[in-house]
């Protein structure tokens, strides 16, 4: 066999690359063998996959596409190379392709392309032209962004379609943003195709939706309000449904009538968000009457604003932002707490609890659930910084606002809480969540005694200072600051500890950690070696710094006449 060249700008022999010194052929997944001398003047595709393997799974089909666009033409062919661990496994998956492969039986080879293209996950893809020269090993990413159209996958091709996508968003309208090179049309919820030039002049919404995620669910119904309101005033406004959904009868389900839409799985999808950055769902991207984006999402300000959004332009969003600054200039605890006749909490024996009793308290607001780890960890600390703060200060209740799931499982994750709580399932939880963009649990609001918000990061003052921050205010972060570096003063940079002799401990302000040498939990400073990630009580290893200053006094000073230097005493 010849020798197998390198990647880097070398032209690869097929025959040697892909055969071994008894195979000459290659297979399908009906037995078939296929020599590998009539792959001359084809470019190929080198499929790293594996079947157990998830994302390789949900590649597969995408890349199936492409190759059934791609093989007619043929001078283009893509070769499996399994990281199956079993026959069974490898026929099993191999049965579902379209392509050629390297027999399971040959792991040597199959070893040897691993290594020889440096395999390190899967799925992975290399392109290699007519002349087996490699034209890059970033193939999946090519075949998710571009497709076909990016065949024959030269640097120069690539670089092509980038240029056509900047000049796009250049010379942007809403024709290059929703026709493709085979489709001019959107599309009706019965399937009536309606010209995209009949969107010019208009504002338009593109809803990046999945049918499936609940954020989308609760999404939907908002949003369709909205354009229902904003159709009544007449207003020249569309939404245009961008679904990610896979299967057709979610994407049926969820396409409201009045709505456009992409047809079912268009390739223009991707492309769009790729295009406009998309990165959480649900995402509605606005476009102007000019055909430029006027918003990459108006989501949150349609889910807090409703129609006072509209025509979401860059004044009117300055005009929100005045608002809400003299929104939260008046905002008091009854105006966040209380909503028409929802104007009570619940306490530990179901009784109900005026929010107007708690005017002129400090107030937290834990927003929480049972399902999750993070919050379970957190709730006993905060129990013992509530029960601790409420015994010197009367004006001071934490409000329990749950994530859970049912009413069981609040109720059993509540038992253990010593503060009152929002009734679960109670409507003003999605109002809180969304004023203090609640985007992860556990979160921990700070609401002072005058009804003005003081921090959204009560949660990590709790984890760094305990029931010393409260009541949480920067004047008393000021303060801790202050006694925390008068409580250093005078302590060692550096020190050396029996426990730790590998390196010398630092003094580093910690969070909480466990303590190292007497296990016990600790905060705020600590002699630490980030190396080992190794923790002492300043307390813990100053002791023995002081044993040892006592035993070096203990052994007095040297006879006359004697020097002594650690371990050995010699003649002066």
């Amino acid at each position: 066999m010849a020798e197998v060249g390198m990647i880097n700008g070398d032209c690869h022999d097929f025959k040697s690359l892909l055969s071994s010194l008894d195979r000459d052929f290659l297979v399908r997944n009906n037995g078939d063998q296929v020599k590998i001398d009539s792959l001359k003047g084809k470019k190929l595709g080198l499929y790293f996959s594996a079947s157990w393997c998830g994302p390789c799974r949900r590649f597969t089909p995408k890349l199936e596409e492409v190759y059934s666009q791609l093989s007619p033409k043929g001078d283009f062919e893509i070769i499996f190379v399994s990281g199956d661990e079993d026959e069974e496994s490898f026929n099993g998956y191999f049965s579902k392709m379209p392509w050629l492969a390297i027999p399971f039986s040959d792991s040597e080879t199959r070893s040897r392309l691993d290594d020889l293209f440096k395999v390190m996950g899967i799925p992975h893809l290399v392109l290699l032209d007519e002349n087996g020269k490699v034209l890059t090993d970033d193939g999946v990413a090519i075949i998710r962004e571009y497709e076909e159209e990016g065949y024959p996958f030269t640097p120069g091709r690539i670089q092509e379609l980038k240029d056509l996508e900047e000049k796009a968003r250049r010379e942007q309208s809403i024709k290059t943003v929703l026709v493709s090179r085979s489709r001019d049309f959107v599309v009706t919820s019965d399937g009536n195709k309606v010209p995209v030039s009949e969107l010019e002049g208009k504002t338009v919404g593109l809803y990046f939706s999945v049918s499936s995620y609940k954020a989308s669910v609760d999404f939907t119904p908002k949003l369709a309000e909205v354009y229902k309101k904003l159709k009544e005033k007449g207003e020249n406004f569309e939404i245009v449904v961008i679904s990610l959904d896979d299967e057709e009868e979610s994407f049926k389900e969820s396409f409201m009538a009045p709505w456009l839409a992409l047809p079912f799985k268009d390739k223009s999808r991707e492309k769009l968000a790729r295009c406009f950055d998309l990165s959480t769902l649900p995402t509605v991207v606005i476009i102007g009457p000019d055909g430029k984006t006027l918003h990459s999402n108006v989501a949150e300000a349609i889910e807090e604003h409703g129609i006072q959004a509209y025509p979401f332009t860059p004044e009117k969003f300055a005009e929100l932002a005045e608002l809400e600054k003299a929104k939260e200039a008046a905002q008091t605890l009854e105006s966040i707490l209380i909503s028409g006749d929802l104007d009570f909490l619940i306490g530990k024996d179901g009784a109900k609890v005026q929010v107007t009793d708690l005017v002129g308290k400090t107030v937290l607001l834990y927003f929480s659930a049972h399902w999750c780890p993070p919050c379970r960890f957190f709730t006993p600390k905060l129990v013992e910084v509530y029960k601790e703060i409420k015994a010197k200060n009367e004006a001071f209740e934490v409000v329990f606002i749950s994530s859970d799931r049912d009413q069981s499982s609040f109720e059993e994750y509540y038992s253990d809480m010593p503060w009152l709580a929002l009734p679960f399932g109670d409507a003003r939880k999605s109002f809180l969540s969304r004023k203090f963009k609640v985007q992860g649990i556990p979160m921990l609001i700070t609401i002072g005694p005058t009804g003005k918000t003081i921090t959204n990061d009560t949660r990590n003052l709790i984890m760094a200072h305990g029931a010393d921050a409260s009541p949480f205010t920067e004047e008393r972060l000021k303060e801790l600051e202050a006694k925390y570096e008068e409580m250093a003063k005078g302590w060692p940079e550096k020190l050396k500890h029996k426990l730790h002799e590998e390196h010398e401990l630092v003094l580093t302000r910690r969070g909480a950690y466990n303590c190292d040498g007497c296990n016990g939990g600790g905060q705020v400073w600590s002699f630490y070696c980030e190396e080992c990630d190794f923790d002492m009580h300043p307390k813990c290893a100053l002791e023995e710094a002081e044993e040892t200053k006592a035993d070096e006094k203990t052994e007095g000073n040297p006879k006359e006449g004697w020097v002594c230097d650690g371990e050995v005493c010699t003649r002066a």
